[in-house]
């Protein structure tokens, strides 16, 4: 076996020196031409490229034999590029002038040089301190040169060769050495950073010399200094040339610096340098501030500065470096243990100052005795014995009064760059201050004391950042600080930070900063939480006097300010129109509402005996409007929406922490009094307004009034907050907020119980909110005691004062959708037992009222909160929820109807109610009483005694007329259907009858078909009663619209127009259901039905009495007002057929064609027009005397009478209506054809049409006189001799006033003939009816 060994051994080292010697062939071409080089430079040198090469990749043993053979090459060429960059300064001392090289170093080949050495350092290990203070030297040299004599990439070599000579730097064999106390690389190293070489074996140590032992001593504390200046220094001249420094360098430098602090690695070596190094870095956080572009703006260097920064003092402020500077014992450390086995011995032995590398630090160590409490002063003045024999160290006295010194002085600077950093937009930044202060509150728990709170206060911001990732890490470090630190200790730090959280939050909210107000808001939220309700209640609400304070500091920073805090500009784009309709109505009237698209659809399913379809409301848009709590209308002048929601969360913790603490039972109703209080007393001061009659105006301006406007309102504000972190929606989002974690769910697991074992008072999940009868009790008695304040009449008669006096809206209404609101947020929290509770009817009429408020915001919060009740009630639609509670809202209409002087609003809500809600029909039967008491209002009497609220009632009149229209549109179907129904039953019945007697034996069972019949007839009785309510309800809208019509107020006219046409649709559709009952009827022998009245002819009767006010409205001179009634004849004569108005076409209906009597743009004098009008009783303001109309106008309402025309004749059914009078129009029109006016000529054409469909002969003649008495050309021959000539049929007329159409329609003026228009309409009636009915 020996032998084998031996052989292969052999083998092994022939194998290696092989490999030598290839590598040595390789390599020294290389080298001999870089000495080449040197004596010779060149531009471009093709050896150092293959060099690089070939470094790159060679393994690390093949090349470590030939280090110094490959590094002098190296070296020379790198002094030679040195050289030719700087200008040396000559000491008066030195007796030898360097020689200048004639040829410089090219920047091609120096950049060459440097990668080729950082390569070569990479993988190949320095030997002794001797050839590393060789190499640093070197590079000293190079990073001294100025940016301007360099360039940039030559710079930024230097710096990676050295991070790279220090990269490799690996401790030493000996256990009992100093560089087992360093960790060798940075603590807050991520992957990103850098490129890490393999880590190798430790190696062999040469000579007694530890090359990272060499660093901490105090024979090269001035190099490091040096390095640690000439990095800083490297990083501030990128940064101070702006746009031109290069970030890439700057972030080399600060890497390098990491590097290197985390090589020396031990507090004694690197205390020196503190405040320089603390201060430059500070210096480079600064820039996050100020700077957002250029290098010294540059996130990573930023970063890298963080982590530097946190790095350094993690190492110089370290608690166990400090612990006896400090006097404290051993186990009060975080992170403490139990010091008794050797380990632990040896290790506190290394913690010890050393004089020097390889020598003895204590005399008589075997003498020495290891204790505890070991004064700082017995150290030190060993330290001096020691370091007296030689030079001055770069070494400091770190005693008590340093560390306190140093911890102030540390504290200050972070104090002013930290918190900004917290608030800084760039993720990486706050990432990188999130490992920052792990590493610090891990390692400098103690001796930073100072700053702890500071920290705590940052990583709190943390807690609730944007990113997932920085959200979840800082959680988890957050739980671990909590359950780790001790109850105590924990406990003082919450009371500690609630104090100063509080008494800072004010203040930083009224500054103009919003990004410090919203970390400040966020602290005292993350503090609030992870301390759990127990010490919430302990530190806040312990007393009446402590929570009335902290519900001032809400006040303070959720109230509005008498002074404007915010620009001019976030005002304009914030604030919403005051005056407009709300989103969902408006969605509301384009689905339910019968616009002119709906009504042709509704015409054409009339024709085709369809059935409408009720038409839902648009779910995505109406729950994306339907969040509640909102921000109030005067938070936009505080902060975003961002500040709020923070602040509104800190409220909700208050109300969660009384329900889910089980010591404060019964305090949630005591401590809401605090803020309800200042409702109350605005409740009380509106009530001694009352009673000492003050005008609404002077009251608000008296001194104070304001201020308690104000005050109440942002009460309301923390009230509802404050109950809405009771519900399930506010605890949900507390568990996503605060329960991310970024271990796995067995970790954490794991974890939690832990934590539960160890410290659960502080673990978070304390705030579990069980929903218990006693909880249930006491959060329905508070929210009944705060929702008597909310509907209190003084609350709301304060704004329908404000409306009626004309009181500036500065601010003043911006209480009452914070109420209404509220009232959403109750119903939230309790669910069913809203309404079970009483809630739901006292609040629901308050609700429908403020729809019609004249403020958006009221009108907006009370739609969210319907829609909030809706959903929340179970209830499919805010119709749904009205319909099952139509019977509270009907009676308090009621109510309010008969007094009107104490609520002028009431007419409004009905018309809003039944609009918004769109199930007016389905609350018909309950509307009768109400429908009494408006046709009273719109009586004459009722319009002079309230004439501001004759439109809001007929405005409800309208709703109602649709929702009637709607219904009887269903009738007659389903009359149909089931008079269809019954004829089945009766034949089914005669059938079994003619069985029974023709089969003998067979018995027909008569008792299924009597009782068939008889639930027949209880639906017949039904569907009767339920119609005749129709009829009379519709009957009672035209009534109380038909006298309207005389009005001279457009709006009134229109709207009783609308009223009318719905209407006599409805009772159109009434009667023809009523005709297929009539036959039902006839079969009462076999379904015992009971007689009924003929009490359904009601179109016709209310046609009568409706016409003459038709004759009236036409007359009107508002051009919109007689279009529309024009419109409206014609629906109604198309319903009630022509026969009935033939007559009254016959008698009055001149007024509706002296509208064609005259053109537009002819002025016609008329005596009669001048006549003073009677002056009525009841009429507040004579009437103006008329004037003309404008030509478009004019034309329009020709127009709308030659449309009218057309649908007449054109409707078999309504055509005998101008039989009587078809000379008369038929000429009218011919002669409005034949003038050729642009705006009328299809118009004429269509009216034509339709004549013709009566009278083609007539339109023929009429036609044809005109046209062939302008026509002297091309007359068409009669085609047999027996008929004569066109000429001898139709004269030559001697004047215009002989044609026919003039004789048959009567003296129009300004319609003079067009020859053009004529033969263009008399071709165009030729080809579209003249040709089809000639041999028809």
């Amino acid at each position: 076996m020996e032998w084998m060994d031996m052989a292969s051994s052999c083998l092994m080292d022939e194998e290696e020196a092989e490999e030598r010697s290839r590598v040595f062939a390789e390599l020294k071409p290389y080298c001999l031409d870089l000495l080449d080089l040197v004596q010779r430079p060149k531009k471009h040198s093709p050896a150092l490229s293959a060099l690089l090469r070939f470094l790159r990749r060679s393994p690390p043993d093949s090349l470590h034999p030939f280090f110094d053979y490959t590094l002098f090459p190296l070296l020379l060429l790198l002094d030679a590029a040195v050289d030719g960059r700087t200008q040396r300064k000559i000491d008066p001392e030195e007796h030898e002038v360097p020689s200048h090289k004639p040829h410089r170093v090219s920047d091609i080949v120096a950049e060459a040089v440097l990668q080729c050495l950082e390569e070569l350092l990479k993988k190949c290990y320095l030997g002794s301190v001797d050839q590393m203070v060789v190499i640093l030297k070197k590079l000293t040299y190079g990073a001294l040169i100025s940016p301007s004599l360099a360039s940039e990439e030559f710079r930024e070599g230097i710096i990676k060769c050295f991070r790279a000579l220090l990269l490799n730097l690996s401790p030493c064999s000996d256990s009992s050495c100093s560089c087992k106390q360093i960790t060798g690389l940075p603590a807050l190293l991520v992957g990103d950073d850098m490129l890490t070489h393999p880590v190798r074996r430790s190696r062999q140590n040469l000579g007694g010399e530890c090359l990272l032992a060499f660093l901490q001593t105090q024979t090269a504390s001035a190099a490091i200094g040096h390095w640690l200046s000439l990095l800083h220094e490297a990083a501030d001249l990128e940064a101070a040339r702006g746009h031109r420094g290069s970030a890439k360098l700057r972030i080399e430098a600060f890497l390098t610096l990491r590097v290197l602090v985390a090589k020396v690695g031990t507090s004694d070596a690197l205390a020196f340098f503190l405040p320089g190094v603390v201060s430059k870095f500070i210096k480079v956080l600064g820039f996050a501030r100020t700077m957002s572009s250029g290098a010294a703006g540059n996130i990573e260097a930023i970063d890298q500065s963080i982590r530097g920064l946190a790095e350094f003092l993690m190492i110089v402020l370290e608690d166990d470096a400090n612990s006896l500077c400090l006097e404290m014992s051993l186990d009060s450390k975080m992170n403490s243990e139990i010091y008794n086995s050797t380990d632990s011995f040896l290790k506190e032995l290394r913690r010890l100052p050393v004089r020097d590398q390889g020598h003895e630090v204590l005399s008589g160590l075997s003498d020495v005795k290891v204790e505890s409490k070991k004064t700082v002063d017995a150290i030190q003045e060993q330290k001096n014995a020691g370091s007296s024999k030689g030079l001055q160290t770069l070494t400091v006295n770190r005693t008590k009064e340093w560390v306190e010194e140093t911890s102030a002085n540390v504290h200050k600077l972070l104090s002013a760059t930290f918190p900004h950093i917290c608030v800084h937009p760039a993720k990486r930044l706050r990432r990188g201050l999130l490992a920052a202060i792990e590493g610090i509150l891990t390692k400098c728990n103690n001796t930073l004391k100072d700053s702890r709170l500071l920290l705590l206060e940052c990583l709190c911001v943390l807690v609730v950042d944007d990113s997932e990732e920085i959200s979840a890490s800082a959680q988890e470090f957050l739980r671990y600080l909590f359950s780790f630190g001790g109850i105590e200790t924990v406990e003082r730090d919450i009371a500690e930070m609630l104090s100063r959280l509080i008494e800072k939050l004010p203040k930083m909210v009224l500054e103009d900063e919003e990004s410090f107000a919203l970390s400040s808001a966020q602290q005292l939220l993350v503090v609030m939480y992870f301390s759990g309700p127990r010490l919430v209640v302990d530190r806040l609400l312990h007393s009446p006097v402590a929570a009335a304070r902290f519900f001032d500091v809400l006040a303070m920073c959720l109230g509005q300010h008498s002074v404007f805090a915010g620009s001019l500009e976030k005002l304009v784009l914030a604030r919403s129109p005051s005056m407009g309709y709300i989103r969902s109505v408006a969605e509301l009237n384009s689905q339910s509402h019968f616009t002119r698209d709906h009504q042709s659809a509704f015409t054409d399913a009339q024709r085709e005996g369809a059935q409408v379809k009720e038409i839902g409301y648009l779910q995505e848009n109406i729950e994306k409007s339907s969040e509640l709590p909102r921000m109030p209308p005067w938070f936009v002048n505080v902060g975003s929406q961002k500040l709020y929601q923070t602040l509104a969360q800190i409220v909700r913790l208050v109300g969660l922490s009384l329900l889910a603490d089980s010591r404060c039972e019964g305090h949630l109703s005591a401590i809401a009094d605090i803020p309800l209080g200042y409702l109350r007393k605005l409740v009380s001061e509106i009530r001694i307004r009352d009673y000492n009659k003050e005008s609404w105006q002077s009251w608000y301006y008296r001194t104070g009034s304001g201020q308690l406007l104000r005050q109440a309102s942002t009460a309301v504000c923390i009230l509802n907050e404050m109950i809405f972190g009771l519900s399930d929606k506010a605890f949900e989002k507390f568990e996503q907020m605060f329960h991310k974690s970024t271990l796995s769910r067995d970790e954490l697991q794991k974890l939690n119980s832990g934590l539960d074992d160890c410290h659960s008072a502080t673990c978070p999940s304390t705030w579990n909110l069980t929903r218990e009868n006693s909880n249930e009790s006491q959060l329905i008695d508070c929210i009944g005691r705060i929702l008597h304040e909310y509907v209190s009449p003084e609350v709301w008669n304060f704004s329908l004062g404000q409306e009626s006096s004309h009181v500036e809206s500065d601010g003043k209404d911006e209480n009452f959708p914070v109420i209404i609101e509220g009232i959403g947020i109750f119903n939230m929290c309790l669910g069913k037992h809203f309404a079970f509770s009483g809630f739901m009817h006292s609040s629901l009429y308050l609700l429908l009222e403020n729809l019609v408020s004249p403020n958006f915001h009221v009108r907006a919060a009370a739609d969210t909160v319907l829609h909030v009740i809706s959903k929340t009630s179970g209830y499919l639609s805010v119709g749904q929820l009205v319909l099952e509670n139509a019977d509270y809202v009907i009676d308090s209409i009621c109510q309010q109807l008969r007094h009107l002087d104490l609520n002028p609003q009431v007419p409004s809500v009905l018309a809003a109610m039944l609009s918004y809600i769109g199930v007016a029909e389905k609350m018909l039967p309950l509307l009768e009483e109400p429908m009494r008491s408006v046709s009273l209002e719109l009586e004459i009497l009722g319009r002079y005694q309230h004439p501001d609220l004759t439109i809001p009632f007929l405005k409800a009149v309208a709703e109602i007329a649709k929702s009637l229209k709607r219904e009887a549109f269903l009738l007659p179907n389903e009359a149909e259907s089931f008079l269809q129904h019954v004829k089945v039953k009766i034949s089914e019945k005669e059938q079994g009858l003619r069985t029974e007697s023709d089969v003998a034996g067979c018995h027909f069972d008569d008792s299924s078909v009597h009782e068939e019949l008889e639930e027949i007839t209880f639906k017949l009785n039904s569907s009767k009663r339920y119609r005749r309510t129709i009829g009379s309800i519709t009957a009672s809208c035209l009534v109380t619209a038909t006298p309207l019509l005389a009005s001279s107020k457009q709006p009134m006219c229109l709207v009783a127009l609308d009223i009318l046409e719905d209407g006599i649709l409805a009772l159109a559709n009434v009667e023809a259901a009523y005709r297929h009952e009539t036959q039902a009827k006839e079969l009462q022998d076999s379904l015992n039905a009971a007689e009924q009245q003929t009490d359904e002819n009601r179109l016709l009767p209310a046609m009568n009495k409706i016409w003459p006010f038709f004759v009236v409205c036409v007359q009107n001179s508002n051009p919109a007002v007689v279009g529309r009634c024009l419109a409206a004849v014609s629906s109604s004569v198309q319903i009630c057929g022509g026969d009935f108005f033939s007559r009254r076409f016959h008698t009055d209906g001149g007024h509706f064609w002296r509208l064609l009597t005259a053109s537009p743009f002819h002025t016609k004098h008329d005596v009669r027009k001048e006549r003073i009008p009677l002056q009525l009783p009841y009429r507040s303001v004579v009437p103006s005397p008329n004037e003309p109309m404008a030509e478009v106008s004019t034309l329009k309402v020709q127009a709308a009478v030659l449309n009218m025309i057309s649908e007449l004749s054109q409707n078999k059914k309504s055509a005998s209506a101008l039989v009587v009078v078809l000379k008369k129009v038929t000429g009218l029109v011919v002669g409005i054809a034949c003038s050729g006016i642009a705006g009328l000529q299809d118009a004429a054409l269509n009216a034509l049409r339709g004549l013709a469909s009566i009278d083609p002969d007539l339109v023929w003649l009429l036609l044809a006189d005109v046209y062939y008495s302008l026509q002297k050309k091309d007359i068409p021959f009669p085609p047999t001799s027996e008929l004569p000539e066109i000429n001898q049929v139709l004269p030559m007329p001697s004047s215009p006033k002989e044609y026919i159409y003039v004789q048959y329609g009567g003296q129009t003026y300004g319609f003079e003939i067009n020859v053009s228009a004529v033969g263009v309409m008399f071709r165009k009636l030729n080809t579209l009816v003249f040709s089809n009915q000639m041999y028809s």
